[in-house]
């Protein structure tokens, strides 16, 4: 499928998310020679892409706005770009606890703004980004955003802002989460006599394997476990230990929720 590019895409910041969220549209055919990175620094981002250190007098025709810079920084940010951006100018930002109502009244002069949640494995195709927009986005600017983010992975529009640091418990802070059960796995397989580097590698490819069979199954997770889990046998045994009383749900459920409220908290303090 051709993707649907900006014509141009103006990144303001290049850290960690906004470089894997670039990193993945230039491997799918993004011409770098369409980007320009805001980075103070003027450190290289990629090849072929124009890095500069302070804001150009206009922005280009057809240009698309990436926000990737910290959350704090809004206030300058906006004070410089906001006289660059007119009602055909859309804003993506990827800025954690920023609302829309507060990037609309920052930007009071674009029309289309919509807010970003991505993950880290956007990067590689296969993260989950989560959006959010309201009724005064057009709706085929709208459309034309989501084709541009489907090539980091799922994209998922969310009808209630306020889910945001719910979401971002889930799969923002969720690959942290997971990256801590391989460890614990690979770790517990040592405690019971697997050698360190062994137990390392398979872990990692017992949960590698196991993510991609879930995602391609027609089952929900729980179904393919039980399937797993034959009558009486290891894998039964293992997970009664996991199920009595709820505790692996438990232990999730409280931490998303610390994440979430740190997240609230977050945003309160800003």
């Amino acid at each position: 499928m051709a993707m649907i590019w900006p014509d141009h895409l103006f990144l303001v910041g290049c850290g960690n998310m906004a470089g894997q969220m670039l990193s993945r549209w230039l491997d799918c055919g993004l011409d770098p020679a369409r980007v320009t990175v805001l980075r103070p620094s003027g450190r290289p981002v990629a090849d072929g892409v124009t890095v500069v250190t302070d804001y150009p007098a206009t922005l280009p025709n057809g240009t698309t706005i990436l926000l990737g810079m910290k959350p704090y920084q809004i206030v300058d940010v906006a004070a410089a770009l906001a006289p660059l951006c007119h009602a055909g100018t859309p804003i993506v930002s990827i800025l954690a606890g920023t609302t829309l109502a507060d990037l609309r009244s920052r930007f009071p002069g674009a029309r289309d703004i919509v807010r970003a949640m991505p993950n880290l494995p956007v990067g590689l195709g296969e993260g989950v980004t989560a959006l959010f927009t309201d009724a005064t986005t057009d709706a085929s600017v709208k459309a034309h955003i989501d084709a541009f983010i489907q090539p980091l992975g799922l994209a998922e529009w969310i009808s209630d802002e306020t889910l945001f640091n719910q979401v971002t418990a889930l799969s923002g802070c969720g690959p942290a989460f997971l990256f801590r059960f391989a460890d614990a796995l690979a770790r517990a397989g040592e405690a019971i006599g697997i050698p360190a580097d062994q137990a390392a590698r398979m872990a990692l490819a017992t949960v590698q394997g196991s993510a991609n069979m879930a995602a391609r199954a027609a089952d929900n997770p729980a179904t393919l476990a039980d399937r797993v889990a034959s009558p009486g046998g290891m894998t039964r045994e293992g997970l009664n230990v996991l199920d009595a009383d709820d505790r692996l749900l438990t232990l999730l459920t409280d931490t998303l929720a610390a994440a979430r409220d740190r997240g609230e908290a977050m945003a309160r303090g800003a």
